[in-house]
């Protein structure tokens, strides 16, 4: 299992659109995990923060920015050991607790599905290739099918909803109960039972080994790039840094956050410092213990810089997308983003499992708190975002 000294920044079960109300983009059988931060602080070794996507109970969003509601770690635990002497399950005894707590963000994994993260944030998993989202009616949709995965030769398309699972129905299920249904051995089958137009339809694929590429790059007329980051998992921050320095001299970047539900904060730190030359990106608490994290030195300081956001850009993407908003770094284009910023801090219970209960917050340069309320981008663009993002490079002198 992957070490437990880890705060974890993680909204839950969301469903893709305009402001992205209910939609968890990360992982039915694809596992992008929505946001890890990962680093050393000295006191305990490799430190792991995340930020995953699994929200709330529906409702809109944006909301009003309000105190964290935290379930008590010591009762968690308590209520686990308790359950393990007497034969139960540490798991549901942790979770009573916790939908007792009102803690929002909290949520409680088996070993299993804590280790698959692991894999997540490797960019690996193993699965169908799949990302799906809950409805507001608690109905689960195919939001993406990974091309060339199991799912897409299969015929599976966005937009699908999935009814079943090996004949267990998922309706109502919280998306991370989805994942751990898709998740299994190499090589076995699964059962998907869905409906398309009123029609259903049922499909038996096998699992595999999958991998993503969270960076990609590409050249717009003028001296533009475009580096898409889907989420923040090892090596990203390195490849937007490797795509900066590669970008024509003299032309401006469009960083697109888009859909991004967050990643090991690391990777965001330096994907940020890219792009700057040291310097505060975030502050956060731990039960009010203040820490900070900082750039590294000699980004670029001077390449004309858009973000593209919209409501899914989540966590540790907002993280970035509000670092270089505050230090006057890049103009924001899109929708306002998901908001996303308590941190969560997992506990291993007696039977493996692990709780994640939210201890703390963060805060953007400017000590702006975007939990609840996301970040409002500086030119708002619901569609024809790029174009938008061009526009403004082109004020700058950067483009056609």
């Amino acid at each position: 299992m992957p070490g437990l000294t880890a705060l974890r920044l993680r909204p839950r079960d969301v469903r893709r659109g305009a402001v992205l109300t209910l939609v968890f983009l990360a992982a039915v059988g694809a596992g992008a995990c929505t946001g890890s931060w990962d680093f050393a602080d000295g006191e305990a070794g490799s430190t792991l923060l995340v930020a995953r996507t699994d929200p709330p109970a529906p409702g809109p969003h944006p909301q009003p920015p309000r105190e964290a509601a935290t379930a008590d770690r010591d009762a968690v635990a308590r209520a686990a050991a308790e359950a393990v002497a007497e034969g139960k399950s540490a798991k549901s005894a942790a979770q009573d607790v916790v939908s007792r707590s009102g803690d929002r963000w909290a949520a409680v994994y088996d070993q299993g599905e804590y280790e698959a993260f692991a894999d997540d944030l490797d960019g690996r998993w193993t699965g169908v290739g799949l990302w799906a989202g809950r409805l507001r009616d608690g109905r689960i949709e195919i939001d993406r099918v990974q091309p060339g995965s199991p799912a897409a030769r299969a015929g599976m398309r966005a937009g699908d909803r999935l009814l079943s699972i090996d004949g267990q129905g998922v309706t109502g299920l919280k998306v991370a109960e989805v994942v751990a249904l898709l998740r299994g051995e190499a090589g076995t089958p699964v059962e998907l039972k869905l409906t398309r137009g009123g029609t259903d339809l049922t499909q038996t694929v096998r699992r595999e080994e999958l991998r993503s590429e969270p960076v990609t790059v590409r050249e717009l007329p003028g001296g533009i790039t475009v580096i898409k980051v889907a989420s923040f998992t090892r090596g990203s921050g390195e490849r937007v840094r490797t795509a900066v320095r590669a970008a024509p001299a003299g032309g401006g970047v469009m960083l697109d956050l888009r859909g991004n539900t967050g990643g090991l904060v690391t990777e965001a730190v330096t994907a940020a410092s890219a792009f700057l030359d040291g310097g505060l990106v975030a502050t956060y608490d731990v039960r009010g213990a203040q820490r900070a994290l900082y750039a590294t030195p000699g980004g670029d300081t001077a390449r004309p810089l858009v973000t593209l956001v919209d409501g899914g850009t989540m966590s540790a993407a907002e993280l970035v997308t509000g670092a270089l908003q505050d230090r006057g770094r890049a103009v924001a284009v899109g929708t306002r983003t998901f908001g996303k910023g308590t941190v969560q801090m997992p506990t291993e219970l007696p039977d493996g499992s692990v709780a994640e209960l939210t201890v703390g917050t963060y805060r953007t340069p400017a000590g702006r708190s975007l939990d609840g309320t996301g970040i409002t981008p500086d030119l708002a663009a619901a569609d024809r975002v790029e174009e938008r993002a061009r526009t403004v490079l082109s004020g700058i002198g950067v483009g056609p």
